[in-house]
């Protein structure tokens, strides 16, 4: 899918918010180390990244291609410091209405727009590749977060006590959440 736009922070600074591309691979990768370093509510750590520069150009090219699935990067300075994406929860019919959501943020860029800018991009690409229903899930304790996806229409529909296991914080309860289309 394709995407782009322009947006303005609440710092004044624009930020472009685009899809990636294969070009963009080396710097994606070091941004997703960066901000799964700087946070405990996010899948992974640094060190269980699947992906090397190469393969994550590989995905951004694929993502770009797809007419149903989109990585989003947020340029600030031509910086990227953030991604944020939709990807089909399966192709089989039963599931095929359903997609995920995904996003990260630099911790400097946090509480400036960007992650409800991230959001409207991916629901309004959602929409476009004709889903009905976006999903994420979010660790209980990320309030801010969850306040900015309820904002964004997404309700609760369940909990798993034991979703995460930080190597820090041991059990994290992750929400599981959805917005109808």
């Amino acid at each position: 899918m394709k995407y782009s736009q322009k947006v303005i922070l609440k710092d004044g600074k624009e930020a472009w918010l685009k899809n990636g591309e294969a070009s963009d691979g080396r710097a994606v990768y070091e941004t997703f180390n960066a901000t799964h370093a700087e946070t405990d509510f996010l899948l992974s750590y640094p060190d269980e990244n699947s992906y090397d520069p190469e393969q994550e150009a590989k995905f951004l090219d694929d993502k770009t291609k797809s007419n149903n699935e989109i990585e989003i990067i947020a340029l600030v300075d031509d910086k990227i410091v953030g991604t944020a994406g939709i990807e089909a929860v399966g192709t089989k019919y039963k599931v095929k209405h359903r997609a995920e959501l995904g996003i990260s943020i630099l911790r400097d860029y946090w509480r400036l727009g960007l992650g409800t800018a991230l959001m409207k991009a991916c629901i309004q690409c959602a929409k476009d590749a004709g889903y009905v229903q976006l999903e994420l899930n979010v660790v209980a304790e990320n309030e801010r977060a969850i306040a900015m996806y309820k904002e964004m229409g997404f309700e609760e529909f369940g909990r798993n006590p034991m979703g995460f296991n930080s190597r820090t914080d041991g059990f994290q309860e992750l929400v599981y959440m959805l917005l109808r289309l």
